[in-house]
């Protein structure tokens, strides 16, 4: 599923879109970064509360297709200016983590 399917199926906000054409080939929930990077896949959307520059870099470095903020998380503008830059993908989930990736699972995620 492409990340613009994503947000349609979803109704996730999108907070960067910097490749809504992207492949989200699985999922992989976690806030501790270096299991994240020890553990995370590319094409994974990457569900998280983290929302601080480390994650752009973790993202980054695990190919990540998108970061998804679960809960209402907030991540800050320079933070986000950054994902942009970096061509990354952040969507904006209200609900707690566990719902978020409920949803991923039930879409054959």
């Amino acid at each position: 599923m492409k990340i613009r399917e994503l947000v349609e199926k979803t109704g996730w906000k999108p907070l960067v879109l910097g490749d809504p054409e992207a492949e989200v080939k699985g999922g992989f929930a976690g806030d501790l970064l270096s299991w994240v990077m020890g553990n995370g896949k590319p094409g994974e959307a990457w569900v998280t509360v983290q929302v601080h520059l480390n994650v752009i870099a973790v993202s980054g470095l695990c190919e990540f297709s998108c970061i998804v903020l679960c809960k209402g998380a907030v991540m800050p503008e320079d933070v986000t200016a950054r994902a942009g830059e970096e061509g990354m993908n952040i969507l904006c989930s209200d609900l707690p983590a566990y719902e978020t990736v409920k949803r991923l699972v039930e879409l054959g995620i």
